[in-house]
């Protein structure tokens, strides 16, 4: 079995952090930070991928609140809109190729239009090291 065999879908993460347009900002930090994650998907009422929120993001709203003197807000406000997802029929391999040419540490999988779960660099990685075992 070669690695371009293996699919990536057996090896996405099911139940990844996620936020609501409306959650807020320090409350988005919190969860990405007991999660130990570096980002969340943003996910509207119908689950729906809205946008995602990193670190990075964060952290830019902080600055920028501290400069105009009001820290704080919603992840809406925030958040990067334009989001990269991918669907179910994808092997490994080239989830690997994508998330390196969009220097990206995760990427939203949708089916029928709805969120079911991400690939990340560690699920690519897992699948790799899981691979190597056999």
């Amino acid at each position: 079995m070669a690695l371009r065999s293996i699919r990536a879908i057996d090896y996405m993460t099911k139940n990844p952090v996620t936020v609501k347009p409306s959650t807020s900002l320090f409350e988005a930090i919190d969860i990405m930070l007991a999660a130990k994650v570096s980002g969340a998907t943003v996910l509207n009422d119908n689950k729906e991928v809205v946008g995602v929120i990193s670190e990075i993001d964060c952290l830019q709203a902080i600055l920028k609140g501290t400069y105009h003197g009001e820290i704080g807000g919603t992840v809406k406000e925030f958040m990067t809109e334009e989001v990269d997802s991918v669907g179910t029929n994808m092997d490994i391999l080239a989830v690997a190729e994508m998330l390196i040419k969009q220097k990206r540490r995760r990427m939203p999988v949708v089916e029928n239009g709805k969120f079911i779960g991400q690939y990340s660099i560690r699920s690519i990685l897992n699948a790799v090291k899981e691979f190597n075992l056999k």
